[in-house]
Order: C-alpha cells, then structure tokens, then sequence
C-alpha cells in the first residue's frame, strides 16, 4: 500500500471549506478510481492558519497514476479551490506503508 501526503495552508476559520470541497469534490472521484483504499484529512493551528494534511492511501503507484496522471508526484489542485490557499504544495510525497494497526477492524 503506498500512503500520498500533500499539504497546504488555509486561513483561520477557512478550513472548513477544504474539508467540505474534499467530501464533496474530490473523493467522489478518487473512489472511481481502481487503486483507491481511502483517505484522511488533517488539520492544525499555525501561528498562520490551519494547516492541512491530505493522506490518501493506494494499492499501487500505478493506481496513483489513474488519478493523478504519468506525474505521480504532481499534486491534483483544482483551479476553483487554490484561491483558499495561504501556501499549498505543488507535488507530493509516497510512502509505502509496511506497517499498521487498526484494532477496530480485526
């Protein structure tokens, strides 16, 4: 499983806004995606802002590449939502995920 973080910051009070963009906009169509497992979304207070963390977890990089294209390491903005952003990444960092523990579902 490979774990893809991107980050961003958002002004205080405003990251209500990604949280309702992310539900609504986004992971109706990451889980079109064959690959996609799920996501989690971040926050905390800055001196700034909130600062935002976005996790999504795949199968695969090629699953990746379903979403995001043959840049795996691009991160997938949409237009109608970087004006929110005090700073926001342009790429990504993966991980793989070699381990976990999730007691709830055992």
């Amino acid at each position: 499983m490979i774990a893809r973080f991107w980050t961003a910051e958002v002004a205080q009070g405003r990251a209500h806004v990604y949280a309702d963009h992310l539900k609504s906009q986004v992971l109706p169509v990451l889980r079109k995606v064959d690959g996609y497992i799920g996501a989690k979304l971040l926050e905390r207070e800055t001196s700034e802002g909130v600062e935002i963390v976005v996790v999504t977890f795949w199968k695969s990089l090629d699953s990746i590449r379903k979403f995001a294209g043959p840049d795996a390491e691009r991160a997938v903005v949409s237009d109608d939502i970087v004006s929110l952003f005090l700073r926001h990444d342009r790429s990504v960092t993966h991980y793989r995920v070699v381990a976990e523990d999730d007691p709830q579902h055992e």
